[in-house]
């Protein structure tokens, strides 16, 4: 259904992605969380970092995911600043983290650091968001014109940018968090008509993605990336 399919998305592209990575591979998943996408990693050497400072309910405010567990985490620190070897990994991936750095550039740095030539950069992260891990959240998101920029700077080759989703859909998934929206900031739902309007607009939504035209350039979900060290 339209506005329904952010995640789901971005996980299957991440399983197609992290398949491909040779086996035996060493990957580090920088700003790990819960470290959910290690089950696509069976087949490579996975090493999980994060800073472990979020707990689920950050300071109330926005988007907060409750419970949140970092039990067994491989490294504890700044994503910044991990203590390993230059050229130590042949595979990085920092799956929608980016929006909670306060310097995302420095992170990409350090990326470049750790990858040994040739090593591949997984990258995804939103074009636009809500507030969300507050207060761990420093940027709305990223456009392509972001990365295309950056990482070549950074010494990247970038493979492949996937835009995921388009105006209609990201439109359709706030429509669908309205409700929720609606009564935890104004204390009241809505009526009837509205219900059926919103409805009404949802389809409207659906049918023009449906026949979508490139309209990701003007807003998506997000992008994925996947880029090479070129040396």
């Amino acid at each position: 259904m339209v506005g329904t399919t952010n995640e789901s998305t971005r996980v299957a592209w991440l399983e197609n992605t992290l398949a491909a990575v040779p086996a035996g591979s060493r990957i580090l998943d920088a700003g790990a969380g819960e470290c959910q996408y290690s089950r696509f990693c069976d087949h490579l050497t996975y090493v999980s970092q994060d800073f472990a400072q979020y707990d689920g309910r950050g300071d109330e405010g926005g988007l907060q995911m409750g419970d949140w567990c970092q039990d067994g985490l491989d490294i504890v620190g700044d994503i910044t600043e991990i203590p390993e070897p230059d050229a130590s990994f042949d595979a990085i991936m920092c799956v929608e983290v980016l929006e909670h750095l306060p310097d995302p550039l420095a992170a990409i740095r350090e990326f470049t650091r750790l990858l040994r030539p040739g090593g591949s950069l997984i990258l995804t992260a939103p074009f636009f968001s809500l507030t969300h891990f507050s207060p761990f959240h420093f940027a709305s998101g990223f456009n392509r014109y972001f990365y295309e920029h950056h990482l070549p700077i950074q010494g990247f080759k970038i493979v492949e940018i996937e835009a995921n989703g388009n105006y209609f859909e990201y439109l359709a998934q706030e429509l669908r968090r309205l409700l929720s929206v609606g009564e935890r900031y104004s204390g009241s739902g809505p009526t009837r008509i509205e219900r059926y309007a919103l409805r009404s607009v949802i389809g409207m939504l659906a049918r023009f993605s449906d026949r979508d035209q490139e309209s990701k350039e003007l807003l998506c979900f997000g992008y994925h990336v996947l880029a090479t060290k070129c040396h």
